[in-house]
């Protein structure tokens, strides 16, 4: 069954999701990032500008199909277009249609009012349909860092 993780209180989504990529990559796991265009469009350039020595081998989504293939982050508004389903970031809106196919789904919610509205009827989206949620506090993890 898949994984659900809510990390809460991110200051900044864009910011919270390179570090994770980054992280997750690390690890050796292959990460599909699904959000709005614009975002993903962003958080592409805040990849590439990260310092040298933490590059993160991503492409975007509509790339060619062999990049997408040989690229362990997949940023994309369609997951039609990603390959593996190893780990979904979501930092969308809404719950995606195909999560159930990903080991583990990591949801990315932010300090903002409507942000945080928007993660609660996902939440129960995901627990109407069974699904035990962990849940992350961001504030308290950096609080200890």
């Amino acid at each position: 069954m898949t994984e659900v993780a809510f990390h809460f209180n991110a200051p900044d989504k864009l910011e919270y999701a390179c570090r994770f990529v980054r992280k997750a990559l690390r690890h050796e796991m292959r990460v599909a990032v699904m959000g709005v265009q614009e975002d993903l469009e962003r958080l592409d350039r805040m990849l590439w500008d990260m310092a040298p020595t933490d590059f993160v081998a991503h492409c975007v989504g509509s790339a060619a199909g062999e990049l997408v293939q040989a690229s362990p982050a997949v940023l994309t508004d369609d997951l039609q277009l990603c390959p593996h389903r190893e780990v979904l970031l979501n930092l969308g809106e809404t719950v995606p249609a195909a999560f159930v196919e990903f080991g583990k789904v990591i949801e990315v919610v932010s300090l903002d009012d409507g942000d945080r509205a928007a993660a609660r009827g996902r939440w129960r989206e995901y627990a109407a349909q069974g699904f035990d949620i962990v849940q992350h506090d961001l504030v308290v993890r950096e609080d200890r860092q």
